[in-house]
């Protein structure tokens, strides 16, 4: 198409040829799985402080609109009430996780989709194709840019949600593909976010997910209105691969964006712990081998050159957590809470936030997290591209040693979680918002509701 490149069309048609008829069985059942254990995260985790105060900030300065926020209703435009939704559903390390991509899509694309749907008077059956649209973009433009993205040292969501809810508009309001190639570059221009957080903590990593989905939305919007973007976003000079990955992507990576190729959505991790996804193996290899934590006497953990970044040698708190991001970002912490019993789930880190869990040094939990050494092996990375692994040896005090590899952890599309377990985690997340009555309305809207229903009919269900 004239001045587009190839890769840059590709993602565009994506948008713009997919239709609900297109999208296959199993993308559609991802695509439900995800609105699952989105919406009763962005439900559940409405009353945490940083989302509280997220709120307070956006009502007092919000635009008008007829898109709700969940829980609490308040109405807003589709931008603001998505990006408080997003921030909500990122709120405490529960969402779900796309491997290859080390991103979390589904808090930007739900969000989007239903918030855009309301505003619209879009149906369920529109905002599904929103959702798979943008889910299916972000983690594309995602895997190529994969591991380096992380590796730098940036948040991969932060900068993916950008383009995935961009996406989400172009379809939703029927862009061609000169718009949404716009809609797309313009979305570049807001991509930003680095994984500091991990070492020095900060709450604002809950709230990358909103604005990088508040601002696809607007990107979208400046598209509409005839303000243009470099065409040449991804694959240009200064465009998004050599700028922030540090390398060019070829022509050819245009077949990337295939509707013939396998959709990414059919990959979708639902979280069982509330920690980074880069500790889920090693927390599975733990729960293994806690029969015998009382004779453990060292722990070699061997990761992956990313996963240092983000939970290892480089973060600076790994070995002395000090507040809620800092645990969730530990991986010599989860791995000893898994060990001892301790759990790694939604009720442990609440526990923790409200004193309820002592992690000081005198507690059993720093005493074996003391015991753990994590070693940076570049072979993992070379032969598990796109995948966490957990490669795990612990010694024992009588001299003996037990090795333990993860190849997929609990919760992936290799080793998924069943219906009953998510069904089971969308009960705890939602039982004290919601009550099982209503929540139990909500969850059967989601696994099998009419798709003619309004999306604003459907978002109702959302409010406490």
């Amino acid at each position: 198409m004239g001045n587009i490149p190839p890769v840059e069309e590709a993602a565009a048609r994506l948008v713009t040829d997919l239709t609900f008829d297109s999208i296959p069985a199993d993308a559609l059942a991802g695509a439900r799985r995800l609105m699952q254990d989105q919406l009763a995260l962005q439900v559940g985790s409405a009353s945490l402080p940083w989302s509280k105060a997220l709120l307070e900030l956006t009502r007092a300065a919000h635009v008008p609109g007829k898109s709700h926020v969940a829980a609490t209703g308040d109405e807003m435009s589709a931008a603001d009430a998505a990006f408080v939704n997003a921030s909500f559903g990122h709120g405490f390390e529960y969402d779900d996780a796309h491997r290859a991509s080390s991103s979390h899509p589904g808090s930007t694309v739900v969000s989007a989709a239903l918030a855009v749907g309301e505003e619209l008077g879009a149906t369920m059956r529109e905002v599904i194709t929103g959702i798979v649209a943008g889910y299916e973009v972000y983690t594309r433009i995602g895997n190529l840019a994969a591991p380096e993205l992380l590796e730098r040292g940036f948040h991969p969501h932060g900068l993916l949600s950008n383009f995935g809810a961009a996406a989400v508009v172009a379809k939703m309001r029927g862009f061609d593909v000169e718009t949404t190639v716009h809609a797309l570059a313009i979305a570049l221009s807001h991509a930003s976010g680095t994984t500091e957080y991990t070492s020095s903590g900060g709450s604002i990593k809950r709230i990358h997910s909103g604005i990088g989905t508040r601002n696809g939305i607007r990107a979208a919007e400046m598209a509409a209105a005839g303000i243009t973007g470099p065409t040449t976003f991804l694959t240009g000079g200064k465009g998004f691969y050599r700028t922030f990955v540090g390398r060019p992507v070829a022509d050819d990576a245009a077949a990337t964006f295939g509707l013939d190729k396998t959709f990414e959505i059919t990959r979708v991790w639902i979280k069982p712990y509330c920690c980074c996804g880069i500790n889920h193996a090693y927390i599975d290899g733990a729960r293994q081998l806690s029969a015998r934590a009382a004779d453990v006497d060292s722990v070699l953990l061997g990761i992956q050159t990313g996963g240092d970044v983000v939970i290892g040698n480089k973060n600076a708190n790994a070995y002395a957590p000090k507040i809620i991001e800092h645990l969730q970002y530990s991986l010599p912490f989860q791995f000893s809470l898994s060990l001892l019993g301790k759990g790694n789930g939604f009720s442990t880190h609440h526990a923790y936030m409200a004193g309820r869990l002592d992690l000081g040094a005198g507690s059993d939990i720093a005493a074996l997290a003391q015991k753990v050494k994590i070693e940076v092996k570049p072979q993992l990375d070379t032969a598990y591209p796109g995948r966490w692994v957990g490669d795990i040896t612990v010694t024992y005090t009588d001299g003996t040693s037990e090795s333990l590899f993860v190849d997929n952890p609990t919760g992936t599309a290799e080793n998924p979680m069943s219906q009953e377990d998510l069904d089971a985690k969308f009960r705890d997340v939602t039982s004290a918002s919601l009550g099982p009555e209503r929540g139990e309305t909500l969850l059967q809207a989601i696994k099998g509701g009419d798709l003619d229903q309004p999306a604003a009919d459907f978002a109702a269900l959302l409010k406490v």
